[in-house]
């Protein structure tokens, strides 16, 4: 039996032109009724300046999906200026979500949260090794089989397009902590572009090495729509016994439309994997 993820990111509610507009959200619902996931995850600057109402009006709208809910912050989720962005960084957020680092476990899926935000950066982030370490002990307590996900905001791949946005800091440290402690996949967004690769893709290995799966959602929102190189869309991800499958729907023509459909591996042995 498979388990199916719905992946958003970057939903800049209170921004000029956001997720915020009727026609995306009921399709959105609409796509969530249709698939029936197990999860909806949702990789930060879910508001666009850390105001109480936009954290309101995006935790209305999240809710009101009917799935279980996984969310961690983005930078544009914390006050935009001092002192409130060092004094009050995160009460907006956990006013309405408790914790910046949430975890979800189910038999088939196992979900941990990362806070990549650092409110001395505007835009960049960062994972701290200790952060790094709750990982791996939240990661070892997965049930058997099931998928072992992680969420941030910060990107760990480079966006295909042009982009001034730096990935995490670290990103070669932090990915392979990720890997080694049991990650099979780690997702992120705040590029505003799609990307999903495997680790053979970035990597020379060799042998029998488990499969690791790194993707970034497009993102909802579009707060500056001039800027070239932004998309919007989400992923999809199902994941079965032997394969998982990463589908990505672009918001085009007042629809869905499904864009790019990848499968990989999982857990040892070769990359080849038949569709179907």
């Amino acid at each position: 039996m498979s388990t199916r993820v719905l992946h958003v990111s970057d939903l800049h509610i209170g921004a000029r032109r956001a997720l915020h507009e009727p026609e995306i959200e009921g399709a959105i619902a609409e796509l969530v009724e249709r698939i029936d996931p197990a999860l909806v995850l949702a990789t930060g600057d879910l508001t666009h300046r850390g105001r109480r109402a936009e954290h309101e009006a995006a935790a209305r709208f999240l809710r009101s999906l009917g799935a279980p809910l996984l969310v961690v912050p983005g930078n544009h989720d914390i006050p935009f200026l001092p002192p409130a962005r060092f004094s009050r960084t995160w009460r907006e957020f956990k006013r309405e979500w408790q914790t910046t680092e949430p975890v979800f476990a189910s038999g088939g899926l196992h979900v941990v949260g990362l806070n990549s935000v650092r409110p001395w950066r505007h835009q960049s982030g960062a994972i701290r090794d200790g952060q790094l370490d709750d990982a791996a002990t939240r990661l070892g307590s997965a049930a058997v089989g099931a998928l072992r996900v992680v969420a941030l905001h910060h990107q760990l791949v480079g966006a295909p397009w042009r982009t001034r946005k730096k990935p995490v800091s670290r990103r070669s440290h932090v990915l392979a902590r990720l890997v080694d402690d049991g990650a099979e996949l780690i997702v992120g967004g705040h590029v505003h572009q799609g990307a999903v690769c495997e680790r053979h893709e970035f990597e020379v290995v060799s042998g029998d090495v488990r499969a690791a799966v790194v993707s970034i959602a497009p993102g909802l929102g579009q707060p500056r729509p001039s800027r070239l190189g932004e998309a919007r869309g989400l992923h999809v991800y199902e994941a079965g016994e032997r394969t998982l499958t990463v589908q990505t729907h672009i918001w085009r023509g007042g629809d869905w439309g499904l864009t790019a459909r990848r499968i990989f591996p999982r857990g040892l042995g070769p990359l080849l994997v038949e569709p179907g």
